[in-house]
């Protein structure tokens, strides 16, 4: 099957989106052009319209953006016999001036796993692609008329026989999946001969999804193999074709999940390579660094995407390829343009092209008669005005434009918002306010890790819960905790004085289990227990998770309680020691089926306040209610009208929960501490929002008779106070 070459332009909607970074390097290709940014080809997933290519770029090989609003560049119907392609792997041929790429002819909503073709395309453009079809079984009759799997194939250039070698994986009946070879003819159209077996797993175990580099001299090919504990590993030779050993059976990939394809590509301007690959089974990609193919380290941090790739590869490509690529797949409606200035709150910049604004929220103490945005387009992409302006007096227009088009104006306005009050990626904020030194302290789970993954703690403080000091970690698991390592989440503190010494004592959940550490100050050091405090269900319960600690000190007695759970609420009686807890009294309170986690207690004027979150921490209608009591362990009185805080459509604020609060010393005076998902990205993340949130504080109010006013969250956030 041949395609005639199609250029393929999609219309584009706007969307409010975060953007990303940039940064510079350069190095030569084989004609001698300076290479000076990154093409990302891939996927995106298996649902229909979802297996087809999509193309990014980076100017930096580690923040990328998908162009062409991540819709495909190239239709698959055009291009396939089955409807799908997947596996994209792009390479610059030995011109200089020629791209082959190679991908998977499967639809696996109509497929499964079985394919039998592989697509072979060719540019030099990078915009117009011719392409062929390769059916191993119907070409190959005689060798592989029994193929049922033929997946990823990557090209890599033969300097021997000076011609493209096609390799991928193949699956013969019910033997496993072998890496084959074989020759692409002179048109790149077709395959010149049977493949031949090129590497296989000793283990008799499956292996796909090869990727050979070549780096002094010698073959390093790249797979997933079954061997062992599946993952990445790596095989290496001196000829291209045959010898492959692995090094041993170790994952190269830094990873627990399953992964497979595995992508290498060198950084320009650097001896540094990057080995990335699909985290397939919690949607997530991870990237790695290496010098010597011999250690890789993790550098997911630095690493941003405003799109979820499934197998992919990297080509460097030149500034001219890149204003090519820009001017045909951008536009106006995802304008590859971030703003760098130091005092923004760059996670919650929002450009809207739908209403041609940009919003630039900043830090306290801007200067709004002189601010510069430190606008950074892509290349092939201008703009103006350059340098400070004046917005004191609102918004200022810029004008846009990409090569090729017409220019077009945003509305560019600054605004100081205080919410978030933390930088980064933070959630399930608990505050204290400290007698001793007289500070507010906020002690959050460290968001932003997959699937809430992190193991460190750390504190941040404040003499007007509008500017945070960020004190740095208190407690990571990995080295400070025996009896857990992972999952790091929710902690809730208290200041005691004992024998007339303050201390301060905090508890914290890992691996699903509640602990404590004991310290002399609100920043530590913080010593642990050497044991869980809460490690079992409470009794008559089954379901749910031993989370989510609360203590409270009746200013009454001077008793402490600390509360748990999720899906059920649990209360108990601190001991004096306020390390254990006198199990005697552990009760289940009377919460109603909107109470999912995050218990808080406080008191006022004589009344207790009981406050949970319902729903998951994941959706966007997750809020916060209440209940009042006449005692720490009383029956809960649950008013008809009782939520705290709960979402704002029309301020694009999602997912208001899991809070804490506060009272101001000596005054009736009270504000709400509370984690949002990030905005304005949190909402179009799906479950990734869930890990991804920001901590907020807005006043909190009560009604004369006591019930709790509605909190209305919001993006200004509140005043210093004094």
């Amino acid at each position: 099957m041949f395609s005639k070459p199609k250029k393929h332009m999609i219309l584009i909607s706007g969307l409010c989106f975060f953007v990303f970074s940039v940064l510079f390097g350069c190095s030569s290709d084989k004609t001698g052009n300076d290479t000076s940014a990154y093409l990302f080809a891939y996927f995106t997933g298996n649902a229909p319209g979802e297996e087809a290519i999509h193309f990014a770029v980076s100017e930096d090989g580690y923040h990328y953006r998908a162009l062409n609003n991540n819709k495909a560049v190239i239709d698959s119907k055009q291009i396939s016999t089955s409807g799908g392609v997947r596996d994209p792997h792009i390479l610059r041929g030995e011109d200089g001036k020629t791209f082959y790429m190679v991908a998977t002819d499967l639809f696996v909503p109509e497929q499964g796993w079985n394919n039998y073709a592989m697509i072979l395309l060719k540019s030099t453009d990078l915009i117009h692609w011719e392409s062929s079809v390769v059916n191993i079984p119907e070409t190959f009759k005689n060798e592989f008329s029994d193929v049922n799997r033929v997946w990823a194939p990557q090209t890599i250039y033969d300097e021997a026989t000076e011609k493209y070698m096609v390799y991928f994986s193949m699956k013969q009946g019910d033997d496993p999946d072998i890496i084959y070879y074989a020759y692409a003819n002179s048109d790149f159209t077709a395959l010149e001969e049977a493949p031949k077996q090129l590497f296989f797993n000793p283990a008799n175990n499956a292996c796909i999804d090869a990727d050979i580099i070549k780096k002094d001299g010698k073959f390093y090919l790249f797979h997933k193999s079954e061997s062992g504990d599946p993952g990445i590993k790596l095989a290496v030779s001196d000829k291209l074709t045959e010898g492959y050993e692995f090094v041993n059976t170790d994952r190269v990939d830094r990873e627990t999940e399953n992964v497979e394809g595995s992508g290498v590509f060198k950084l320009n301007n650097s001896n540094e390579w990057i080995l990335m690959y699909d985290v397939y089974g919690i949607g997530r990609y991870q990237f790695t660094k290496s010098s010597d193919f011999e250690t890789f380290t993790v550098i997911d941090q630095d690493i941003s995407m405003n799109f979820h790739p499934r197998h992919g590869t990297v080509m460097p490509i030149t500034d001219k390829e890149l204003k090519l690529l820009v001017s045909t797949y951008s536009n106006y409606d995802d304008l590859l343009v971030d703003a760098k200035s130091p005092v923004l709150k760059k996670n919650n910049v929002c450009f809207k092209s739908e209403d041609k604004t940009i919003y630039l929220p900043v830090k306290t103490g801007a200067d709004m008669n002189h601010f510069d945005p430190e606008f950074k387009a892509f290349s092939g992409i201008s703009y103006s005005p350059k340098g400070p302006q004046d917005f004191s007096k609102g918004s200022v227009k810029y004008t846009f434009k990409i090569d090729g088009k017409e220019s077009q104006s945003f509305e560019v306005s600054v605004s100081e918002d205080h919410n978030p009050v933390l930088e980064g990626y933070k959630a399930d904020p608990d505050i204290l306010y400290s007698e001793k030194t007289g500070k507010y302290y906020i002690y959050p789970t460290s968001d932003g890790f997959n699937n809430w993954s992190g193991y460190q703690f750390s504190v941040f403080s404040s003499d007007n819960l509008v500017d945070w000091t960020d004190e740095g970690v208190i407690i990571d698991l990995k080295k400070d905790v025996s009896w857990a390592n992972r999952n790091a989440w929710a902690p809730c503190i208290v200041e005691k004085k004992i024998d007339g010494q303050y201390k301060y004592f905090y508890y914290f959940t890992a691996a699903q289990k509640i602990g404590v550490a004991v310290a002399d100050n609100p920043t530590g050091p913080f010593v642990d227990t050497g044991k869980a405090l809460i490690d079992k269900k409470p009794k008559g319960i089954t379901n749910g998770q031993e989370i989510d600690p609360d203590v409270f000190t009746d200013p009454k007695t001077g008793k402490s309680y600390l509360y748990w759970g999720n899906g059920y609420m649990a209360a108990a009686e601190l001991n004096d020691d306020m390390v254990s807890i006198n199990e005697k009294t552990t009760k289940l309170m009377n919460v109603d089926n909107t109470y999912r986690e995050g218990s808080y207690v406080i008191y006022r004027n004589g009344t207790y306040y009981f406050m949970w979150s319902e729903d998951d921490t994941r959706s966007p209608n997750y809020k916060v209610r209440y209940a009042t009591s006449d005692s720490p362990m009383g029956k809960l009185t649950i008013p008809e009208n009782n939520i705290v805080i709960q979402q704002d459509k029309d301020q694009e604020i999602y997912a208001t929960g899991h809070n804490s609060a506060i009272q101001i010393p000596g005054k009736d005076e009270w504000y709400l501490v509370y984690h949002r998902f990030t905005r304005p990205k949190g909402i179009t993340m799906g479950r990734a929002g869930g890990f991804h949130r920001e901590v907020c504080i807005d006043k909190l109010e009560f009604d004369a008779d006591g019930s709790i006013k509605e909190v209305k969250p919001t993006l200004s956030g509140i005043d210093a106070v004094n």
